[in-house]
């Protein structure tokens, strides 16, 4: 009796429970945090971004207070005050974050590693959102620690000039954390346009022509025109967003940042649509 007792017990016993290899939004998102830190390409581009736009803030408050009060002050420039100096280098930053969201997405297309990813994930877009949100999120905290670190060390070289303010001064943290958003942004827009051209190259030549080449176009455009189109162009709504003041010929900061939010959903609903519509 008891070995008939013994025997029969192995088959009461319950199988182990299968692991969980289910993909879910929180498991994309850990892969792809994983792979955008693994990559040396990141670390460098994004000590880039931050050199950037700092370096160049500091080289134009030192102007500044080289210049002031002398006869070769440009006009222009004699208006500018510590926020416009220290965010003088988010022009340069921009290409370095932008050109990083490329190579997010299009390197995979380059390496061809891809494949897996979309074999992990068969659903395709938590890919693109979770590539987004990554590197959005890591942009905007690069964007707006350089832009406060800008305005702080510029802020010390202007001091005593008509140009100083302080964090306290009205607009100035928003204007910094609109830097912040606008290179955030920014990432998310390159992010999208390598998912959509599935190049390196084409991505990168689309976001300088984007953010530098078609706003000099505009200006050749008549003046009546150029009213009507220049404010709502992807870089200059974005400046919008940052800026200290505005006029009648651009944006307002709020203004600003839904014309820029409504590019970068366009992007992304290009990317989403050839994520989803073309093999990889």
């Amino acid at each position: 009796m008891s070995t008939l007792t013994t025997m029969a017990e192995p088959s009461r016993t319950t199988p182990s429970a299968r692991p969980d290899h289910r993909v879910t939004g929180r498991r994309v998102l850990s892969s792809e945090w994983a792979k955008f830190w693994s990559l040396r390409s990141t670390w460098i581009t994004l000590g880039l971004g931050l050199l950037f736009l700092v370096v160049f803030g500091l080289i134009a408050a030192s102007r500044y207070k080289f210049m002031n009060g002398t006869p070769r002050m440009d006009r222009d420039f004699a208006r500018a005050t510590a926020v416009s100096l220290s965010l003088f280098g988010a022009n340069f930053a921009q290409l370095a974050l932008g050109v990083l969201g490329v190579l997010v997405m299009a390197g995979e297309y380059s390496t061809g590693m891809i494949r897996s990813t979309l074999a992990a994930v068969p659903r395709r877009l938590p890919v693109l959102w979770s590539k987004a949100a990554v590197f959005g999120l890591v942009a905007l905290v690069v964007g707006t620690l350089g832009a406060f670190t800008a305005f702080l060390a510029g802020s010390g070289i202007v001091a005593g000039t008509p140009a100083a303010m302080s964090l306290t001064d009205s607009g100035v943290v928003r204007s910094l954390l609109g830097a912040g958003l606008y290179l955030g942004l920014v990432g998310v827009i390159g992010t999208a346009l390598g998912a959509l051209l599935r190049s390196v190259a084409a991505g990168i030549s689309l976001l300088v022509a984007t953010l530098m080449l078609i706003p000099g176009l505009a200006s050749l455009l008549p003046s009546s025109w150029q009213d009507d189109i220049s404010p709502y162009l992807p870089s200059n709504a974005g400046q919008a967003m940052y800026a200290l003041t505005h006029d009648s010929t651009t944006l307002s900061p709020p203004a600003g940042l839904l014309v820029f939010l409504g590019w970068t959903a366009l992007a992304l609903a290009g990317a989403a649509y050839r994520l989803m519509r073309s093999d990889a």
